[in-house]
């Protein structure tokens, strides 16, 4: 499914027009990347949880030269599923 099967189904289930739904997804992603920039977390009872995790700096091989190369650390975007979201 792409963005625009979403907003499709969302428009189908909320009786809400397409672009109303288009509006109303867009404002959830960027509410949800406003919060994980803040470095806090987004849990939906039910749905699943959003936060932020880092990964240390670490030592990688570069596939085509073999070579060592080093990778630096970044902070990555988590979602855990909650227990009803497959049922």
């Amino acid at each position: 499914m792409n963005k625009t099967e979403l907003v499709d189904a969302i428009a189908k289930e909320s009786g809400l027009t397409k672009t109303d739904s288009e509006k109303a997804l867009n404002g959830f992603i960027k509410a949800v990347e406003d919060v994980l920039k803040k470095g806090d977390k987004l849990a939906l009872v039910g749905f699943g949880t959003f936060s932020v995790s880092e990964r240390a700096a670490r030592e990688g091989i570069n596939p085509r030269t073999k070579a060592k190369i080093q990778i630096p650390a970044k902070k990555i975007a988590k979602f855990k599923a909650g227990a009803k979201l497959l049922g």
